[in-house]
């Protein structure tokens, strides 16, 4: 077998990063050596991986059906070494974790915290965006595991419901709906339907879970502002920009200032899933699987 691990690495490297001079920083090569490495593997395989557009490169048909499989074999390859490195290296290796913004924010930290404690010389490398591109995330093995508060529709990664998120409907006490209701009365459907929204961008698992909650009884939402954190959506809402519906996690602090008021509403009461999800392909190394194990036992 003429094909190496090694050619597959310098591959996504150049893929990565789309020159070969910065993938050759990457994998501690020289630029020529680098190159010649890509072009080897280009000739094994009898084909192009990448297009030149202008001083790019970038991934072609070929190229983009390597780079799962590539992936997937550099990913086994390094939790292979892994496996058998003596127990005080291991002891200090890492985690590539992928969350979701709000777990990120707001409950992986903790999380982080209590898991040291075991494993006081474990490094994580921790990876923050939306829903979708930590799914991508896992999907393509740039991280081990990830955490998500979104559904999560990619056939290759398993999918385990991690913990129940309760959602809260909050405005500022200045807005007209809450200085309006008197005493214990509860805010009909007819008055949300008429509100103003914030939310957050598509693709965003908490965008995704607030419409699953809301839409079966409200139909539609009169979107107001869109932001990319809900840590700016709760400002928004203390502001008085609109009506928001945000983990309670997240708003714990501004209900205890009475900056934002939980709204008591004719609706059921919310929650979501968070999700926990890896590859399907990846071979799940001891390290990792000690730590989904404290994950799920956590709370």
């Amino acid at each position: 077998m003429r094909l190496t691990i090694r050619q597959l690495q310098i591959f996504l490297a150049v893929a990565q990063s789309g020159s070969t001079t910065a993938a050759a920083d990457q994998v501690a090569l020289s630029q020529s050596a680098t190159s010649a490495a890509l072009n080897e593997l280009e000739n094994l395989l009898d084909c192009r991986l990448f297009d030149r557009v202008g001083k790019r490169l970038m991934l072609n048909d070929n190229g983009r059906l390597l780079l799962p499989q590539a992936a997937q074999v550099v990913d086994a390859a390094k939790t292979i070494e892994q496996q058998f490195l003596s127990p005080g290296m291991a002891q200090g290796g890492g985690l590539q974790i992928g969350s979701s913004t709000t777990i990120g924010s707001y409950l992986l930290p903790s999380l982080i915290a209590s898991y040291r404690e075991l494993h006081s010389e474990l490094q994580v490398r921790v990876t923050i965006a939306n829903t979708a591109d930590i799914v991508a995330a896992v999907a393509n093995f740039e991280v081990d595991v990830g955490l998500i508060e979104g559904p999560c529709h990619a056939p290759d990664l398993q999918v385990e419901p991690w913990m129940l998120d309760e959602l809260l409907i909050v405005g500022s006490p200045q807005h007209p709906i809450v200085k309006g209701i008197a005493g214990d009365k509860k805010i009909g459907v007819a008055q949300l339907r008429e509100a103003e929204w914030l939310l957050r961008e598509p693709g965003s698992g908490t965008r995704e879970a607030v419409e699953q909650a809301l839409l079966p009884h409200l139909h539609h939402l009169r979107q107001s502002c869109e932001f990319g954190n809900s840590e700016a959506i709760k400002h928004a809402t203390a502001a008085g920009l609109g009506l928001s519906c945000l983990s309670q996690a997240v708003v714990a602090d501004f209900l205890q200032s009475g900056k934002l008021v939980a709204l008591k509403t004719t609706l059921p009461r919310l929650h979501r899933h968070f999700y926990l999800i890896h590859s399907k392909h990846k071979i799940l190394s001891l390290r990792l699987m000690q730590f989904l194990a404290f994950c799920r036992n956590w709370s």
